[in-house]
Order: structure tokens, then sequence, then C-alpha cells
């Protein structure tokens, strides 16, 4: 009886809600539950082992080695683990890469330092003609070695010293002469008799029309003496020194105002072979050394085979005359290191 209304029951509900019942509903339940169809099975494939889930613990990554890490009291639990040292291999560690860094740095910059050091060193060391690049370029000076000025004897003043109201050079004047520059060929031809000059052979250095009257200048103001030298250049520039001494200052003067010194823009007295000379506007005053003073011309255009160029240099007591002359145009830088190199002699 009971069972006959819940299968009643059943029925009713199947209808109620729509769902189409099955014959096995209809009929009455059993309490052995049906069994399978009774059809040929089915080969059925090798079921596919499901990944049985492990526990918690088990899932989680095998633990690696710990490492050498701060002591702990026996018996207590090791800390946990952190999840990403876990999932990866340990890296090298960033201080030691740093430090290998630092290291091949310090180690390259002493390398370094030690070859600049070297390099500094040759470069002190070695003479600036043989590095290439640094040499000073030739510009035409002459090699004159090292010039200086004779000792006085003691007790002897210079030409300006204070004691010396004259301003006489005590020295011999042919040791005030500028000594020849290297590769310089004495000039034979220049009359001079153990360097003192006559005074007739001087003023053969001037056009006719001059030379009267620097005869009569240094005779009537007591030309003492005339020293002389002079040199020839492989290139043929030749060149002649002349020193004229006086008693006194004054008496240099006198005769420079008088017949050497420029008239306007012309040398007071030509030269043989240079028929007017032009001041020279250009050299500058501080050539000038101590209180000597220099004069020089050049020869103007047109000029023959050789150009002359010439310099007084009133110097105290004594009046210098430097000539230089070369094939073409003469080179002006020999000339001005002659006129220089000579004036500083002269004090």
């Amino acid at each position: 009886m009971t069972e006959t209304r819940r299968t009643e029951t059943r029925g009713t509900e199947a209808e109620e809600t729509g769902t189409p019942g099955s014959e096995a509903a209809r009929q009455p339940e059993s309490t052995t539950p049906p069994g399978p169809p009774e059809t040929a099975p089915a080969p059925q494939p090798h079921p596919q082992t499901e990944p049985r889930p492990l526990p918690a613990a088990e899932a989680a990554e095998p633990e690696p080695e710990p490492g050498p890490g701060p002591e702990r009291e026996p018996g207590s639990a090791p800390g946990p683990v952190p999840q990403a040292a876990a999932a990866t291999a340990p890296a090298p560690r960033p201080e030691r890469r740093t430090l290998r860094a630092v290291l091949r740095w310090t180690a390259a910059a002493l390398v370094f330092a030690g070859l600049a050091g070297g390099v500094g060193y040759g470069l002190a060391q070695a003479e600036r003609t043989e590095l290439p690049g640094l040499a000073t370029e030739h510009d035409g000076r002459w090699d004159f070695g090292t010039v200086e000025r004779p000792a006085l004897p003691a007790g002897v003043p210079g030409p300006y010293d204070e004691d010396n109201a004259a301003a006489v050079h005590h020295a011999d004047p042919r040791d005030l002469l500028l000594p020849l520059p290297a590769g310089a060929k004495p000039d034979r031809t220049l009359p001079a008799e153990d360097g003192w000059l006559p005074v007739e052979d001087f003023v053969r250095q001037y056009d006719e029309d001059y030379r009267q009257a620097v005869r009569e200048e240094l005779t009537d103001n007591s030309c003492r003496h005339i020293a002389a030298r002079g040199w020839t250049m492989p290139d043929g520039t030749r060149t002649r020194i002349h020193l004229l001494q006086f008693n006194t200052e004054g008496l240099a003067d006198t005769v420079h105002s008088q017949v050497f010194a420029s008239s306007g823009l012309f040398a007071g007295a030509d030269l043989a072979g240079a028929p007017q000379s032009a001041l020279n506007s250009d050299w500058s005053s501080s050539i000038r050394e101590g209180e000597s003073s220099q004069y020089v011309y050049d020869e103007s255009e047109p000029y023959g085979k050789r150009q002359v160029r010439h310099a007084y240099i009133t110097a105290g007591d004594t009046i210098a005359l430097v000539v230089q002359s070369s094939p073409g145009e003469t080179p002006e830088v020999p000339f001005q290191q002659t006129v220089v190199l000579q004036t500083r002699l002269l004090g």
C-alpha cells in the first residue's frame, strides 16, 4: 500500500513538471536496482589515470638544501622558505659580482696610470726636435752657440754702471764682436789686421758721396778703435760687423747724429751698392736691449742682385755697424738675430 502511494506520487510529480516519465517510473519500485541494459559492451579504451590530488604538504616543491644561514636553537622549527627561492635555482650573489667588477676596473686604472707615467717621462726626457709633430720648424736662425759678454777685472764698472759716467766699455772691443755662427766661413776679404780696421778702409763701405764726411767726423771726434769681423754662410749671405769706439758716450752720439742717423725716412749715409736705404719702421721697440738703441735700414726696391740690410747700434762709447746682404732678398730672421745678439754683447 505504502509502496503504491510513493509510486503514484512520483508519477504525479513527473507529470506536473512536464518531464516525460519512463516506463521504469510507472512500474513498481524494486528493492534491487535495475541492471545495465543488455547490450554488447563496447571496447573501452584504457582509462587514463587521473592524477590523484596530493595532499597540500606533498604538492609543494621539494625544499632546496638550506645554505649557510643564521644559527638556530636545537629543536626549533626552520623558518619558512621563500617561494621565489624555492622555484628557481640559487643565483650568484650580487656582492661578489660587484666586487669582481671593481677589482677589474681598479687593475685597468693602475695599468693605464703606469703606461701614462712612462710615456710622460719619455716625452719629458726627449728633445723637442726628436718628437714628430712637436719639433719647432726651422725659421732660418743661425746657431751662434752660447753668447756671453767677456768678464771684466774685479772693480771695473760696466758701461752703464752709476760710477761710469762716460759709459765706457773697458773690455777689448774685439772681444765684444759677435762670434761666427755654425757653418760660417770667415771673410778673408775684410782688410783687418789682428781684428783692427783702419779708418780709411772703414769709410770705403760708404758711397763715394759720403766717404769724406764720415772720415772727418771720425777724426774730429777722436775715434779710438775700429774692430771688425765678417763671415759668409753656405747660402751666400755675407755679414760684416764693425765696432767704433770713442772716448765718451757723448762723442759717439755726436758722430751718429751727424753722419749716420736717418734724414727723414732714409739713412744719413748710403752704403756702397745700396744707393737708397729706408728706415725700417716695423722694427719693434721691444727688441731694444738695456740702454742701447737700434736703427735698422733696408735697401729699397728695386735693388740689384743682392739686397742690403744694415743697422746702427749705439751703446755707450761705442757705435756698432751691422751689414748683411744675400742673393735676391736678404732674409729678415738671421739679420734680426745678428743685430739682437750683438746688442746684448755691448751690454
